[in-house]
């Protein structure tokens, strides 16, 4: 009897080994999820940490509305409101004390979110390796997880634009998810409306009058919600455009037009790192050069990014590294495009060979530059380290009975506005009755001068939460009649009582 042979070049059978490999890629693909989750989680228990300034005040906002009270978005020195932020602080308050615990955690499933958007974004426009390769570098790149683990509202909204673009690639015109997602985004930052612009246009080139009015509709749910928000708060629909403008001026984080630009390739390679950077222009370049049509999802959320960082830099707002982290994303897809593009040629070719040769070189080369760097993961470590430490200092020296009962002296003070959320949300308590000491209002000086004050310890610890531009050095100084009632490592905290209160 005659044994049963493949026929591998009958015309089938190319597709269903591509059909194959795919669902093999696939299945790892999920699976790396899975531990990709069981790693934040770890982790989440391993580094214990805290919100970052923005987000405890996303907390205390959502509080606030939860309480049919008007957010505090006057208070002083307030971060920019972000509706969507807001909402999802309101729901986490109801968990009490432990929110600020419990944002952080799902924070971390949005940095996983994130990876896996980029490693589908980048399978679906290249390849399998090329995806992979693009989650890695994400993956790895410090500042990402550091913003991970300080619940930065920017995990969300880089996951929310990665995951519209892939979704995109994968249906074209899929149409009302995808607005969603950039609806949601814009209402985390405002630069995701350029996208969202963009991607109306994009579909009402073919469409009918009645189409175009529903885009219309889904393009304007962020721009008109986050002016209702501040019209219901503060009577101006323009109030997060002008404040933010006016505390960037405050906090000197303007730079001129001519600055901005000059700035952008640097916070871009301080960003992805070195190599990655070098090896994401000439990514884009190869891109462009041998795969246009693969290439336009990437390089319209890039050039969106770019164009948003320089555009919002030169109308005088601020001019941060963070505002350049989804054109970073995709610096690190095309960069991985330069190291494993060679997938995407046909098997035997010589270029394909050369192509894999450059690419092991690459590879090579970032090896041994990050090798001769100062030891990245340590700093990182260090870094996590300090902050959860620090903040654990704070929530120990506030929840003490004997700083509890000083409360009722009067209001608690610290240095500057740096702590002040921290402080309410762990004291649990309304804006007026927390002040920062290098406030120049005449309101927040008398308060001052009763109550519990807060100082930090330790140089570096001084440096990072006891100044802030514009302030000086008396913030730091106990003032007469304060007497020192409790310590932590990172913290004290000193009372004074008014006549007859003591």
């Amino acid at each position: 009897m005659e044994s049963a042979t493949v026929d591998r070049s009958a015309p089938g059978f190319a597709g269903i080994a591509r059909r194959a490999h795919a669902l093999r890629a696939e299945n790892l693909a999920v699976w790396a999820f899975v531990g990709l989750c069981v790693l934040a989680v770890i982790g989440f228990f391993t580094w214990v940490t805290y919100p970052n300034y923005d987000s405890y005040y996303s907390l205390l906002w959502g509080q606030e509305a939860l309480s049919l009270e008007k957010p505090s978005f006057e208070a002083y020195r307030a971060p920019t409101e972000h509706p969507l932020a807001i909402v999802f602080g309101a729901a986490l308050s109801l968990l009490g004390q432990g929110a600020d615990r419990v944002m952080v955690l799902i924070t971390l499933f949005m940095f996983v979110a994130l990876a896996a958007g980029t490693y589908r974004l980048g399978r679906l426009c290249f390849t399998p390796f090329v995806g992979a390769l693009a989650a890695f570098l994400v993956l790895t790149r410090f500042d990402f997880p550091s913003l991970a683990v300080r619940a930065y509202l920017d995990v969300p909204f880089m996951a929310a634009i990665v995951w519209a673009g892939a979704l995109e690639v994968g249906r074209p015109r899929r149409g009302t998810v995808v607005f969603l997602l950039l609806a949601a985004a814009g209402l985390l930052r405002p630069e995701a409306w350029i996208l969202s612009g963009v991607y109306f246009l994009w579909m009402s080139w073919d469409a009918n009058w009645s189409q175009r009015f529903r885009y219309a509709a889904l393009t304007a749910i962020a721009p008109v919600l986050w002016a209702a928000t501040d019209f219901l708060v503060t009577g101006d629909p323009l109030f997060s455009l002008t404040s933010t403008k006016d505390l960037a001026a405050e906090l000197q984080r303007t730079k001129s037009g001519g600055d901005v630009l000059s700035a952008l390739p640097g916070y871009l390679r301080g960003t992805v790192k070195t190599p990655v950077y070098f090896a994401g222009l000439l990514g884009l370049g190869i891109a462009i050069w041998k795969f246009p049509l693969r290439t336009i999802v990437p390089l319209v959320l890039f050039l969106a990014g770019a164009f948003t960082f320089v555009a919002t830099g030169t109308a005088g707002l601020s001019v941060i590294v963070r505002y350049l982290l989804v054109p970073s994303v995709m610096m690190t897809l095309f960069a991985a495009v330069a190291i494993g593009g060679w997938t995407m040629i046909p098997r035997g070719s010589r270029l394909r060979r050369a192509w894999a040769a450059g690419a092991a070189a690459i590879t090579i080369v970032g090896l041994a530059y990050t090798a001769v760097q100062p030891p990245s993961l340590e700093r990182f470590n260090n870094e996590l380290s300090f902050r959860g430490e620090q903040a654990r200092s704070l929530h120990r020296l506030l929840e003490t009975g004997v700083v509890e009962r000083g409360v009722q002296c009067g209001a608690v003070s610290v240095p500057t506005h740096k702590l002040i959320p921290d402080t309410r949300w762990v004291l649990d308590l309304p804006e007026e009755r927390v002040v920062a000491r290098s406030d120049p209002s005449a309101a927040s000086q008398r308060k001052a001068r009763h109550g519990i004050a807060i100082f930090p310890v330790g140089r570096t610890n001084i440096l990072r939460t006891g100044f802030a531009v514009n302030t000086d050095a008396i913030t730091q100084v106990p003032g007469p009649g304060f007497q020192r009632i409790a310590t932590d490592k990172y913290f004290a905290a000193y009372l004074r009582c008014p006549p007859g209160r003591a």
